[in-house]
């Protein structure tokens, strides 16, 4: 099992970096817990991962720096698939979102990407864009010690190599 400390950067799926705030004991149901309260950086959500969930809410470490850079080398000329059923490609991508893994999420965006340059994106999958977006952008910062303006820099300049560019942000 994996386990972490106190000031240690995690990775929430679907919501980012984290720090581990606390590690706590609660009393449910008769049997003592061990619990990880997590605030979420950038935003005021904490949350309570129980030590016996952590694998299946995916909680993980920061990625190391050798694969942040093959998620940039992914993006500037990796290969992606689009399926093209719009309700398929969204579960599809639904599931990428929720594993956790940041090259996953990087092939959302990229497909996404790809997408928008045929035809303009749905309400949700703009949705899933932004959210794959800030996940890449405080993951990679958090790595690379870089503000998430640099950040977007280097994904802008990854993306240019594969002819793609990240919408301005509204």
């Amino acid at each position: 099992m994996v386990t972490f400390r106190i000031g240690e950067k995690v990775v929430y799926p679907n919501h980012g970096v984290g720090t581990i705030q606390q590690i706590s004991t609660r009393s449910l149901v008769g049997a003592a817990e061990k619990f990880y309260l997590l605030r979420i950086n950038g935003s005021s959500l904490t949350v309570m991962v129980p030590f016996g969930n952590v694998e299946s809410v995916g909680l993980r470490k920061v990625i190391k720096h050798a694969e942040a850079e093959r998620i940039l080398v992914y993006l500037s000329n990796g290969q992606c698939e689009t399926p093209a059923d719009w309700k398929w490609r969204f579960k599809e991508n639904s599931e990428k979102m929720r594993t956790g893994s940041l090259l996953q999420v990087a092939e959302v965006m990229k497909s996404l990407l790809k997408l928008a340059g045929d035809k303009p994106l749905s309400f949700r999958e703009k949705k899933m864009l932004d959210r794959a977006r800030h996940l890449l952008v405080s993951e990679l910062g958090t790595v690379k010690n870089l503000s998430d303006r640099h950040v977007e820099d280097l994904i802008d300049r990854a993306l240019s190599k594969a002819n793609l560019k990240l919408p301005e942000l509204d």
